[in-house]
């Protein structure tokens, strides 16, 4: 056991800087037997902690390990199971019991006694100690003496202990001074032992000298043990005195914490009645104005507006936890509710009577505008109103359904009042567009003292020019440009017709602005992103006592809107119902008046619906010009489709002269026009597309009549036409329409060229053929020096031709040629001596190929023309001049 004992100090405890001081040998009882050791140790560092270790050979070898580790002082009850015989059963009572039997009675004993011990010594722990002989647990002894014991008996148990460093360095430097210590140990412990008496006997005497001292020291430690019960015995009268004044000074803390508690209540409750008062009570005169305040003068609103901010102020206040069941809280909200309800009654009445009021009384008459053709302003109405603009926010807030219901009021009053306004102004408008009164009367057919338009299909038709009429004139009805002749309408008419609309349009304008600018700010719609709207108007219906009763608002109107812009809108065009409409009608009567007036809407309208956008482009204007802009562009279209419908429907006299045609002059006029008035346009882009269908609608109606043209041959017609348009293009400079520029002039050359080739050929008919014959031989193969030798065109047959040519005959024929030419050409064109130019060109060029052809097939033969090329030139300018 002492062996193992070592070995389980060296491989387990020391590492682990604990002492091995008990062991025994024990299986689990009632199991099979599986042995392992229970050892007690004890740490060597401070605090000192004393455990019970289990520990268990390992399987796989001859070392040992730990296995399960208590702590002593979870220890409870040792049962040694019988204290009269020898029983080597025991337990241990930890976190639970657990059973052992040791392979010895003494071992149980040695380990239980060891156990009592280290309890006694470090842990002092009430350990129940159940069936243990008393031979085993020493008797209790004073504390120095147990300390003393119980150190001997732990030597007793130690019966091995390492040396501790100092120890080992003790004894070396011992051995060291005594060489022979370890060849003659004899010697050496006779020298310990000498040198050990010697020692004792120093420490007799150096007893026996001190006794005297230790007695005076004992006597010394009497007085003071005296001394220190004499001050154990005032210190407790002093506790007991003291304990007295502990019970009162208690009760004074106990009584300023009550005091101090009290106070705070106090100033809490204080702060409570002060946040009351200042934000629940409403001033009395806060009050009178809100129950009797004046509605209609300016000091008067201002004081409605401060009461009636202060009653919303004090209604939104928020109450802490517990105030809505005090009873003055409740009275001061039924007050504030009573007020609220008072005062917005009171307001709900007065604005409606300013609304119906301004809605019967306001209206202008039109005898007030007709001659400067201008709207009413209701910038008083908006002024006076603005002033329950604050009113109507609180209105707002604290009585939706009333707020609602005024929007209704102004709505439908203010509808009927702009509907009356807009219809005499519309009214106005189209009077001065068709002239003056007397004249409408007669031309369009307007009847009445209110001078309205019946729109007479008949007379507006005459503006048209359409029928057989406008097929003689070939071109009055291809172009509204034709028209102005035919209806008397001039530039004069057209610019009387564009400042109308503009003016139209520039009053409309503002007073829509300012409409919208009045309901955002009067009925506060741009505070909150999301609002009911309040537009539904409900219908009504008679009871049977007579009175109106509201019928439910219509499903349209209950929706609710993403935005407060949308709700402006909403009431604009409730409001301006009528705007649209008239404008329309106004829109179709310029456009019965001259198709061509669409041109001046379309530039108009787009210039106002641009600046409308950049307004605001949600806004009710933008919008609805927007709307009205899409009737002015489909007219423009209609226009320019009638323009084009009207050129393919064109027909020619068989028995005079093609010349310029109308529709080309018509697409000139029509193009400078239409410069005029797109000047600095924002919507230049629909023009150009015109201009692109309009160009190639006359291009392929001009080889149309040419191809049709009998009496005037078709090279005629289209160098004609097609040189004016390449002149209108030139001058104009419509960029669109460079290609067609570049097109029309390449025409006009190409017929030019052929016009002049097929009518040279007639004044030198049969010198012409010769040489065709010519040509054609050598094309067959013949060499041209043999060519001569056909019979056909031999030298003879050739002076022969030459000489049916000569000057005279050459330039009679060239004068002939040229009284055709006149014929064939129109005088507004001018281009008879550019065809003459042409011509002599053409001859010059046509006489130097004959002359390079009697060269090349008959040389030598000194043939030559009866005329020179100087002769041809005087000819030529000759006939020019004398015509």
């Amino acid at each position: 056991m002492t062996a193992i004992k070592h070995a389980l100090q060296r491989d387990i405890f020391t590492p682990n800087d604990e002492r091995l001081l008990g062991i025994v040998n024990v299986c689990k009882a009632g199991k099979k037997k599986k042995n392992c050791f229970l050892c007690a140790t004890v740490t060597t560092e401070r605090p000192v902690q004393v455990k019970v270790v289990k520990v268990k050979k390992s399987d796989k070898g001859d070392f040992y390990k730990r296995q399960q580790t208590w702590e002593l002082r979870d220890l409870t009850e040792v049962d040694a199971k019988d204290a009269s015989k020898e029983n080597p059963e025991f337990d241990l009572h930890f976190e639970k019991v657990y059973r052992w039997l040791a392979s010895s009675t003494a071992e149980k004993n040695s380990f239980i006694s060891c156990i009592w011990k280290l309890n006694q010594r470090y842990l002092r722990k009430k350990v129940e100690f159940v069936n243990v002989s008393s031979q085993l647990l020493e008797e209790s002894v004073p504390s120095g003496e147990s300390q003393s014991v119980a150190g001997g008996d732990e030597d007793a148990l130690d019966d091995y202990q390492e040396l501790s460093t100092r120890e080992e360095q003790d004894i070396e430097s011992m051995m060291e001074m005594c060489e022979y210590a370890v060849s003659n140990a004899e010697a050496f412990a006779e020298q310990l032992s000498r040198e050990l008496q010697v020692l004792d006997g120093a420490n007799i005497q150096s007893i026996m000298a001190s006794e005297k001292q230790v007695n005076i020291l004992m006597q010394l430690l009497d007085e003071a043990l005296g001394e220190v019960d004499t001050i154990e015995g005032k210190l407790s009268s002093y506790e007991e005195m003291l304990q007295s004044v502990k019970e009162q000074m208690d009760q004074i803390s106990q009584s300023n914490r009550l005091i101090q508690i009290s106070n705070t209540n106090n100033g809490k409750l204080l702060d409570e009645i002060q946040f009351l008062v200042n934000y629940m009570d409403l001033s009395k005169g806060h009050i009178r104005a809100l129950q009797e305040g004046d509605l209609t003068s300016p000091k008067g609103i201002e004081a409605c507006i401060n009461a009636s901010e202060a009653l919303l102020q004090c209604m939104n206040v928020a109450l802490r936890p517990g105030h809505e069941k005090l009873m003055a809280v409740t009275q001061q909200q039924l007050l504030f509710a009573e007020l609220r309800d008072t005062f917005a009654r009171r307001l709900t009445n007065h604005l409606n009577n300013v609304f119906v009021h301004q809605g019967h009384d306001q209206s202008s008459t039109l005898s007030q505008h007709t001659a400067e053709l201008t709207l009413p302003k209701h910038n008083p109405l908006h002024r006076d109103l603005l002033r329950y603009a604050k009113l109507m926010e609180w209105l707002k807030n604290t009585h939706r359904e009333k707020y609602e219901g005024l929007s209704r009021t102004y709505v439908d009053y203010m509808s009927r009042l702009y509907e009356r306004e807009i219809k005499d102004f519309f009214e106005v408008a189209k009077i001065k567009m068709a002239g003056t009164t007397k004249e409408a009367k007669g031309k369009f057919g307007l009847h009445g003292s209110s001078g309205k338009l019946t729109g007479s299909t008949s007379s507006l038709n005459k503006l048209t020019v359409q029928g057989s009429n406008s097929r003689r004139s070939q071109s009055s009805s291809l172009l509204d440009m034709g028209n102005m002749s035919a209806s008397d309408l001039d530039v004069a008419d057209r610019t009387k017709f564009d400042k109308i609309f503009e003016q139209v349009l520039s009053e409309l304008e503002p007073l829509c602005l300012a409409e919208q600018d009045f309901i955002s700010k009067f009925f506060k719609l741009q505070q909150h992103p999301t609002v009911t709207p309040p537009l539904a108007q409900p219908e009504t219906e008679e009871l049977d006592g007579g009175t109106p009763s509201r019928m439910p608002p219509q499903a349209e109107h209950r929706h609710s809107l993403s935005s407060e812009k949308d709700m402006v809108r909403l009431m604009m065009n409730k409001i301006f119902q009528s705007i649209e409409t008239e404008l329309n009608s106004l829109i179709a009567l310029g456009d019965k008046i001259d198709s061509f007036n669409s041109l001046y809407m379309l530039v108009k309208m787009s210039h106002h619906v641009w600046t409308a956008e950049n307004v605001d482009p949600a806004s009710y204007l933008s919008t609805t010009l927007g709307n009205v802009l899409v009737t002015v562009k489909r007219n423009f279209d209609k226009c320019i489709s009638g323009q084009i419908r009207q050129m393919e429907e064109v027909k020619i006299s068989k028995k005079s002269k093609v010349g310029i045609l109308l529709f080309v002059t018509g697409f000139e006029e029509f193009a400078e026009l239409a410069e005029t008035i797109f000047r600095n346009a924002e919507r230049r882009g629909d023009l150009d597309k015109a201009y692109v269908k309009l160009i190639r609608a006359v291009f392929m109606n001009v080889e149309k009549v040419a191809n049709e043209s009998q009496k005037t041959p078709r090279d005629v017609v289209m160098m004609e036409n097609f040189h004016h348009i390449f002149s209108t293009l030139s001058r104009l400079k419509i960029s669109c329409l460079d290609a067609e520029r570049r097109e029309a002039k390449h025409k006009y050359t190409d017929h030019l060229q052929s016009y002049v080739i097929n009518s040279l050929g007639q004044p030198l008919e049969k010198l012409n053929h010769f040489f065709e014959g010519v040509e054609a031989r050598v094309a067959q193969g013949v060499r041209e020096e043999e060519v001569s030798y056909q019979l056909a065109f031999s030298k003879q047959e050739l002076r022969k031709v030459i000489k049916e040519y000569p000057g005279k005959e050459v330039k009679k024929g060239l004068d002939n040629l040229y009284k055709k030419v006149d014929k064939h050409l129109c005088e507004e064109e001018s281009l008879l001596q550019v065809v003459w130019h042409s011509m002599q060109d053409e001859f010059i060029r046509q006489y130097k190929h004959f002359e390079d052809l009697i060269g090349r097939c008959y040389p030598g033969s000194g043939i030559t023309m009866e005329f020179t090329i100087q002769d041809m030139l005087e000819y030529f300018s000759s006939i020019a001049q004398s015509h």
